[in-house]
């Protein structure tokens, strides 16, 4: 028994000197720049709510309709300090202001969007001096706001064709239809029950316009500005005696959220109207990506249909915690990372990063132990794979040229 167990241990340590070594890992590509697409932070309403769906007046906010608030800036500057551990983590920046050029920031020419973009920067380098650049006043908006001036290259009848080609069997209907309970909730929300609100009981349309994109009207467009409306009370802290007049959970609110994506299915997701909205974004990621310069990171502080035009072009979905898929929240951003491999060669990899709902609402420090949420997501028809998350940089600029020809 002695000799046997000798024996059996010889052979173990024989074969375990003659194994053959663990394969040397490969060397992580280094990250070289990032261009990031941002959602403005938390604001009131952007006008008043129509007065026939409700008696029950609305809560007051610090600030005029359509304005970041204060909390807004801070959640903004939270996210950015976020932003700036886990670059300076991963080698793109260092310790103190960046170098001239290696940050670009360009903002909408809406007062929400610029407050964001200088708050990010606050929180991203503060104490550096940078300029947010933005459209003046009396001047077109054409990265952000291409359609604003309904141009008559812009086919309005195909984008509605291409819009209701999404519709399930039974077209717009069959989605009051499948909202009905959700509908009822947001009725039960208002004091309002059907059939006493006009808005929530008449059929959602699909309307067509000339040279703008196609816009949902009835319940479902009802839904999606009502909820979110629900939404940024919550987040900017209110009282839950406030929020939704103290008739609505913070489950309610998840619920009522689908609308806001539904929206987005029909008046930015056909791809025709993708493919000519965002394509002044998609000239500014490439143009990022393609410089020669020092640039690290372009920031671009817009707006939730910006983002879901973007969201659109690139053919990608997410899904934040607590929002439902594709859903946009406050400070979000849908971005694009530049990647180098040990070969000299260069990749392309979409993310989306958020704060959560109770991040936002609490006002949570993310550069401890808690993180914002960030997803990496693939970009079908780029790449090898409908799977993968990250292509050549010569396929995604293949791939984004396709796109922008419709």
């Amino acid at each position: 028994m002695k000799f046997a167990l000798i024996a059996a241990l010889l052979l173990a340590s024989s074969a375990a000197c003659a194994a053959p070594a663990p394969a040397p890992q490969a060397p992580t590509p280094k990250l070289e720049r990032v261009v990031m697409l941002m959602r403005h932070g938390i604001r009131p309403p952007t006008k008043a709510a129509p007065k026939e769906l409700t008696s029950d007046v609305w809560p007051d906010w610090p600030v005029d309709y359509g304005l970041l608030t204060p909390r807004g800036a801070a959640g903004v500057r939270l996210l950015a300090a976020a932003d700036r551990q886990l670059y300076a983590a991963r080698g793109l920046f260092g310790t103190g202001c960046p170098a001239p050029g290696a940050v670009v920031i360009k903002a909408s020419g809406k007062e929400r969007a610029i407050k964001t973009a200088e708050n990010w920067r606050d929180g991203f380098m503060p104490g550096c001096d940078l300029t947010v650049a933005h459209p003046g006043d009396n001047d077109p908006d054409l990265i952000f706001h291409g359609l604003d001036e309904k141009p008559d290259s812009f086919d309005g009848a195909r984008a509605y064709r291409e819009a209701l080609a999404l519709a399930p069997k039974g077209g717009i209907a069959a989605e009051d239809r499948a909202y009905a309970p959700k509908i009822d909730l947001l009725a039960k929300v208002l004091n309002c029950p059907r059939p006493a609100c006009p808005l929530l009981t008449e059929q959602s349309k699909l309307v067509a316009s000339p040279h703008d994109r196609p816009e949902l009207e009835g319940p479902a467009d009802a839904g999606s500005t009502l909820s979110q409306t629900l939404l940024l009370e919550y987040l900017e802290g209110m009282p839950m005696k406030d929020v939704g007049w103290g008739r609505v959970t913070r489950a309610q609110i998840e619920q009522l959220l689908v609308f806001h994506p539904l929206k987005f299915k029909y008046s930015n997701r056909p791809s025709y109207v993708a493919s000519i909205t965002a394509a002044p974004i998609a000239n500014e990621i490439v143009g990022a990506l393609t410089a020669k310069d020092g640039l690290k990171l372009l920031l671009l502080s817009g707006h939730d249909t910006n983002i879901a035009d973007l969201g659109a072009f690139l053919r990608v979905h997410w899904q934040v915690p607590s929002y439902p898929a594709d859903d946009v929240p406050p400070g979000s951003a849908l971005g694009l990372e530049l990647l180098k491999d040990g070969k000299g060669v260069r990749y392309v990899r979409a993310f989306y990063r958020a704060q959560t709902m109770d991040q936002l609402r609490e006002q949570r420090a993310l550069t401890g132990t808690e993180h914002p949420f960030r997803q990496y997501l693939p970009i079908p028809g780029c790449g090898d794979s409908a799977r993968a998350t990250a292509c050549t940089l010569s396929q995604f600029l293949r791939f984004v040229a396709r796109r922008k020809a419709g």
